[in-house]
């Protein structure tokens, strides 16, 4: 049995990668794909993990539960909403597939932060970061009107919502330089990323 039995995770892998010119699920870093990485962090909290993607069949070889877009072409929100809906449990960490510097303490804290809370969500570098978070089923009707009304931003759904935001400060006393936040969208994105000094966790 898993630790953490009312929480689950999940990938979204579902983007069209057009800025990295090639899937950036199966970009390769030290010879593995980048959503190698990925699964294999989340593998370390003891989770029952999920990819969410229109491709079911390249995912395979991950061993995880697999699924397609409960309504199609909506972006990550419509990934994060299919998640949440065929999670089985409250409490979903959701990221995406392009963040190989996942820091496991980090999300740990995430994770312990989830009672009374709709979500909770890392907010650094001037920003949200609504695919390094975690949900709760609460969520789903208003992600579905959302969804609905065709506003597919993430954030927008927050002002409806509990949202317990994790501060800058206490973000960095676990990860100083935020690696673990930084989404490899770019070939110059993988580059700028080593020259800065992030190290892919070790297996």
């Amino acid at each position: 049995m898993k630790n953490n039995i009312d929480i689950q995770a999940a990938v979204l892998a579902g983007g069209q990668s057009r800025r990295m010119g090639q899937d950036k699920s199966f970009v390769l870093l030290n010879g593995k794909p980048m959503i190698h990485y990925v699964v294999e962090q989340l593998r370390k909290l003891d989770l029952e993990i999920m990819i969410i993607t229109d491709q079911i069949e390249k995912y395979q070889f991950l061993g995880c539960s697999t699924f397609v877009d409960e309504i199609p072409n909506k972006g990550s929100i419509g990934g994060l909403y299919t998640a949440l809906l065929k999670s089985h449990v409250p409490y979903l960490i959701c990221v995406a597939c392009d963040m190989p510097f996942l820091n496991v303490h980090l999300l740990k804290t995430l994770i312990d932060l989830r009672l009374n809370h709709d979500a909770v969500v890392p907010n650094a570098l001037g920003k949200l970061h609504p695919l390094h978070a975690v949900y709760s089923k609460t969520c789903l009707p208003v992600i579905r009107q959302q969804i609905e009304q065709e506003q597919l931003r993430i954030i927008d759904i927050f002002s409806k919502l509990s949202v317990r935001y994790l501060e800058e400060p206490q973000l960095r006393q676990i990860d100083p330089q935020l690696f673990s936040l930084l989404n490899l969208n770019r070939p110059q994105d993988i580059q700028s990323a080593f020259e800065e000094g992030a190290l892919l966790p070790p297996e």
